[in-house]
């Protein structure tokens, strides 16, 4: 089975909403940027019912170029992990 494009998507959250494509693009677009800026401000931001997203610190540690097996200094760092809801969890499996 293929995953869903970009494009289908948009299309597909059209259709069950009732808007248009278009509609439905500016829409993702405003959700993209609400979550962005409050995982940048507050440190998460809740898809109810789907999942999290979580600003978390990564400490340095040491790691191993695959390559040349030579250790190296890996930096810390700040990454974001999205934590999927018990409920999602529950519906897929």
């Amino acid at each position: 089975m293929a995953k869903l494009t970009k494009s289908q998507v948009f299309a597909a959250l059209g259709e069950k909403a009732g808007i248009s494509k278009k509609d439905a693009q500016a829409f993702w677009q405003a959700l993209h940027d609400l979550a962005i800026s409050e995982v940048r401000s507050n440190g998460e931001f809740t898809f109810p019912g789907v999942g999290k997203l979580v600003k978390a610190h990564r400490n340095a540690r040491t790691g191993r170029n695959p390559a040349t097996g030579e250790t190296i200094q890996i930096p810390a760092k700040t990454v974001v992990k999205f934590r999927v809801a018990k409920a999602a969890k529950d519906s897929i499996l």
